[in-house]
């Protein structure tokens, strides 16, 4: 295959995990265990939210919309990962990984804007209690995630622009599981100074600047709690948030942990399973993390397994 081939039968080589044949059964079950449990986690959470007229508040219409957000990010990833370890087949054509890029950015973006519309919505409910469900109107909430989605769309949308543009080396072999942008970029013979600046601009912008507005609304959510005089106000305000904090810390926490991998170590391999935290493991858990820690959110689930066994 010659440098600078853009086309259609250019193909690159998904290197994985692991060469090792004899790792790859482990790989493929424990991936494909991972990732049913996270479909059906996420998805009993949307079908709770739905069935249950308790739910049909912003909060959980918020939460519904990361469960979806989750699948999808799973989807982008997961499937392929199975159907090249099943066919032994490495392989990834241009298009194909080209619209796994878009995808692998998409996601994680709604993903933190998402978490910082949740982190005002939960501020709006302590801070100015009275004034919540005129505030957070429906108009006003379905406006937020449309420009999540927006915001995600054109910012996938520019990346992908600049990197149809690139010519590439004889050198196709990705040391990852999935087509990830940076080491897409490392591939290229043409000059990447653009999307170097792109993408760190992009990082302070959609990652701290958001970070900073859940940071600064549970400063004013913690300052609310410290005045109110009853206990159980008070214990209340803590498990609405605790939920969304827990998951706030889970996607920033392995977020930052592969980017400090990727700095301190050279190893693909490391930076590879680094990545399993951020890509596979934090959309599975998040259905738990928001089960367990929510009496509402139990309740509606009891309630759709029961009616589910009726029906069989």
């Amino acid at each position: 295959m010659e440098a600078g081939n853009q086309t259609g039968v250019m193909e690159f080589i998904l290197l994985g995990l692991s060469e090792d044949p004899e790792l790859q059964p482990i790989l493929f079950g424990l991936f494909l265990s991972m990732y049913v449990v996270t479909v059906l986690g996420n998805l009993l959470i949307i079908l709770a939210v739905g069935s249950d007229s308790h739910l049909h508040t912003p909060m959980y219409f918020f939460l519904s919309n990361l469960s979806f957000i989750d699948i999808c990010f799973s989807t982008s990833i997961i499937p392929r990962m199975l159907a090249n370890i099943h066919t032994k087949n490495k392989a990834i054509s241009y298009m194909d990984c080209l619209t796994q890029v878009y995808f692998t950015m998409f996601f994680p973006i709604l993903d933190t804007l998402l978490l910082t519309v949740m982190a005002y919505d939960r501020f709006v409910a302590i801070c100015h209690p009275l004034h919540y469900m005129v505030i957070m109107n429906p108009r006003l909430c379905g406006l937020m995630v449309f420009v999540t989605w927006f915001i995600g769309v054109m910012t996938s949308l520019l990346h992908i622009s600049l990197m149809t543009r690139l010519t590439f080396c004889k050198d196709l072999d990705i040391p990852h599981f999935f087509c990830e942008l940076t080491q897409i970029l490392k591939l290229a013979c043409s000059d990447t100074f653009l999307h170097s600046v792109l993408i760190y601009f992009m990082t302070g912008v959609l990652g701290v600047f958001p970070l900073l507005g859940i940071l600064f609304s549970y400063s004013q959510i913690a300052s609310s709690i410290r005045k109110m005089s009853s206990s159980g106000g008070k214990q209340k305000a803590f498990s609405t948030c605790g939920s969304h904090l827990s998951v706030v810390s889970l996607f920033y926490g392995t977020g930052v942990g592969v980017y400090f991998t990727s700095a301190v170590t050279r190893s693909s391999q490391k930076i590879s399973v680094a990545s399993v935290m951020y890509t596979v493991v934090t959309p599975m858990l998040n259905p738990f993390i928001y089960s367990l820690r929510n009496k509402d959110m139990k309740g509606a689930l009891g309630k759709l397994l029961s009616k589910a066994a009726s029906c069989l």
